[in-house]
């Protein structure tokens, strides 16, 4: 009788330990994730990021009603983000044309691509994965101000 009781009292504590706690777990990002945010680069394919100086990571803004903006890794960008079915695409992506050297070049090649093409968006705390067919990016939230 006693071993009954035990199991009784200990299965809400294993479950409840078992328990996804949603504001950690990976999922499917709506647009109140991803908005009013400076999403940073820090890695791609799972590598982190290697710039040498002067370099910055490259970046990912999105503001109320999915407006995009951002550095590239050599050029600044801009359009509007779509979001559908837990994908997210920038459209007729604008951006400046300066020539920079590598690997500033190649990083934007990565990034615009990534941001042109549907990829699957989730975040995790605070971090966002773009992940499609050629790359995953991941990137570090950091709220704008």
């Amino acid at each position: 009788m006693k071993k009954r009781l035990l199991a009784v009292l200990a299965l809400p504590i294993i479950l409840a330990a078992c328990a996804n706690n949603d504001s950690e777990a990976t999922k499917v990002a709506s647009e109140g994730d991803l908005v009013n945010n400076n999403w940073v680069l820090t890695q791609v394919d799972s590598k982190a990021l290697d710039l040498p100086e002067p370099f910055k990571a490259p970046n990912l803004e999105l503001t109320d009603g999915l407006g995009a903006n951002g550095h590239s890794g050599c050029n600044r960008y801009f359009g509007q983000a779509e979001l559908k079915d837990g994908k997210l695409r920038i459209e007729k992506m604008g951006m400046t044309m300066m020539a920079c050297p590598e690997p500033a070049m190649a990083m934007e090649q990565t990034m615009t691509k990534a941001l042109s093409d549907w990829s699957d968006v989730n975040v995790s705390g605070n971090l966002m994965t773009l992940t499609n067919t050629s790359h995953t990016l991941t990137f570090e939230r950091n709220s704008i101000k």
